[in-house]
């Protein structure tokens, strides 16, 4: 008997502790399961912050690429605006917008001749710009052709001297169209952009040439002072000297040269020589064009 009910004690207690373990297991996976769903969520947090951050950063980046973009545009815009204007009645450049008023024009005629090439290395290692005004009669080998690459891949401006250098007052109208607008198309040919810049040979224009250069969208120029096609200026040192000390000099002058040896050589000594008496010059693409 005693033996019996001790069986039965002990069944019971095995049958609860069996109930206990149970109990036990059911609560440890709602444990689990809650932690999975709240490690869920905090992952779902993160992906959802990190998106937020990677928005707010592109956005940003965006932000900064417009602004940096309009900054270029009014540096461009401010660039484009031009610093001189050509004075009609005596081809003098004068300061607009602010422009530094002691500041004289380089302009090289009858190029590209023998000279051309050689005078346009020697202003670009002295970093000085000019006009170089073309004569169509210059440019018809395929080696002038180059010549005419070569002086425009230096940065330098490129000018209409017309085709063959006639005096414009002796050849009718059409003549002188053909002049002007034919080299136009020849440079345009050789360069891939036409002339800015119109100079007559001799310094003589017509109303008829003045209108077909207008049309042409070119500003018209002859020359404040030169000297290098009088003799006793075929000389290096005198051509210089006469250069930057004549009386004629002064502020915004428009110096004409052409493409000669003797011009060559001087042309170092009157640059250094107008630089040691403060000039500065004038960059072609500063100065204002017809509208």
């Amino acid at each position: 008997m005693t033996r019996m009910i001790k069986a039965k004690w002990m069944f019971m207690a095995a049958g609860l502790a069996l109930l206990t373990a149970c109990s036990s297991g059911e609560d440890n996976s709602s444990e689990t399961e809650t932690n999975d769903t709240e490690q869920e969520t905090a992952s779902e947090t993160t992906e959802e912050n990190t998106d937020v951050i990677e928005e707010e950063t592109a956005a940003e980046e965006t932000a900064a690429e417009e602004a940096a973009a309009e900054e270029l545009e009014a540096a461009a815009a401010a660039d484009s605006e031009p610093l001189y204007r050509v004075n009609p009645a005596n081809s003098s450049v004068e300061p607009i917008a602010g422009a530094n008023p002691q500041a004289v024009l380089l302009t090289i005629d009858d190029a590209p001749d023998k000279q051309g090439v050689a005078m346009a290395e020697t202003l670009k290692e002295l970093d000085v710009p000019a006009i170089f005004f073309v004569n169509g009669h210059f440019i018809d080998t395929a080696e002038e052709e180059e010549n005419l690459k070569k002086i425009h891949e230096m940065g330098f401006a490129i000018g209409n001297h017309t085709y063959s250098h006639p005096n414009l007052k002796t050849i009718p109208e059409e003549q002188q169209r053909e002049e002007i607008v034919s080299l136009n198309d020849r440079i345009e040919e050789i360069i891939g952009e036409r002339p800015k810049f119109f100079r007559a040979p001799h310094g003589v224009n017509t109303d008829f040439s003045r209108a077909v250069v207008e049309k042409e969208g070119m500003v018209l120029m002859n020359w404040t002072f030169g000297y290098d096609w009088e003799k006793q200026y075929m000389d290096a040192a005198a051509l210089a000297d006469i250069m930057v000390n004549t009386e004629f000099m002064r502020d915004g002058a428009n110096l004409l040269m052409h493409d000669r040896a003797w011009s060559a050589e001087a042309l170092p000594a009157i640059v250094q020589g107008l630089s040691d008496k403060g000039y500065e010059f004038i960059d072609p693409e500063t100065i204002e064009g017809i509208e």
